[in-house]
């Protein structure tokens, strides 16, 4: 199993993900058609040449998100997560366009036991994307119900 069991988790522990990806203008239209959004920045080429500051079309920033967090499962929740509870905080501190190649880490910043289910805990994520230049792209708080190590249950049932 490759995801973490909530008592293997540390606040401050950070998660430097090895996969990176290169984000395409398939990726972009394919996930704004999927979702029916049909806001120009992602789908009109000459709009956003002429009408935008960027001059060239934004990826879908609810596409970095997911992407964001689903890099992060691999490392982290597979196998583990009860569920997802929430996103918090999400910010795009600056633009996408098709052709970056996007990095990710993920921070634990706060660990509670549930109080409804004695196999389990609540943990509050902080995902990053950053672009090829460092640059830091998208942020956000997450937080899940994460299983806890069957070691770990019957510690505190014995």
């Amino acid at each position: 199993m490759a995801g973490k069991y909530f008592d293997e988790l540390e606040v401050g522990q950070i998660f430097t993900h090895a996969l990176r990806r290169t984000l395409t203008e398939t990726d972009n239209v394919l996930f704004t058609a999927m979702t029916h959004n049909p806001a120009q920045l992602h789908l009109d080429a000459e709009y956003c040449r002429t009408e935008t500051e960027f001059g060239q079309r934004l990826v879908n920033s609810a596409f970095t998100l997911a992407l964001m967090t689903g890099v992060s499962v691999g490392d982290t929740t597979l196998g583990t997560a009860i569920a997802n509870i929430g996103w918090d905080e999400v910010r795009f501190p600056a633009p996408v366009f098709h052709g970056d190649t996007l990095h990710f880490e993920t921070e634990i910043h706060a660990l509670r036991e549930s109080k409804s289910r004695p196999n389990a805990g609540i943990v509050t994520f902080i995902h990053r994307a950053f672009n090829q230049r460092d640059e830091l792209v998208a942020i956000c708080k997450r937080t899940g119900l994460q299983l806890k190590s069957p070691a770990a249950i019957e510690g505190a049932a014995g």
